[in-house]
């Protein structure tokens, strides 16, 4: 009597056969197109605030700011002027979310109009080929 060890080792001794599917895209849904772009949109732009904010955080922690204000100072002979005042950290952070919001917008809009220039443009070219295996 074989026990169930062997039966399973017998088994898996055979050659599994790979088998080929070659499938063709022919519709994007155009809301699945919307929500996908729409969510990479939201999370690059999340990516912008956070970068630009640590990018500003890092270039006042080791002095550049300081460095340039001093150099500005003596090149334009100002010795009030402060790049700080003009590039402070609300004013960074605004416009890092001002950016993302536009970003989104449009991130989101290409999407769409990516996925109906998709669409309308199977109806000329047949679809995407492509291939799949179970391997």
């Amino acid at each position: 009597m074989s026990s169930v060890a062997e039966k399973l080792q017998r088994k898996s001794q055979r050659a599994a056969s790979t088998k080929q599917v070659r499938l063709k895209l022919v519709y994007v849904d155009f809301w699945s197109a919307v929500k996908l772009s729409f969510l990479i949109a939201i999370s690059l732009g999340i990516i912008f605030i956070v970068a630009s904010l640590l990018a500003w955080l890092v270039l006042n922690t080791t002095g550049v700011f300081g460095n340039l204000s001093s150099l500005l100072q003596d090149i334009l002979g100002d010795k009030n002027f402060e790049i700080t005042s003009s590039f402070s950290l609300a004013k960074v952070g605004l416009f890092s979310v001002i950016i993302a919001v536009l970003d989104t917008i449009v991130g989101t809009a290409i999407g769409a109009i990516t996925a109906m220039l998709y669409n309308f443009s199977v109806r000329i070219t047949g679809g995407l080929l492509v291939g799949f295996t179970n391997n």
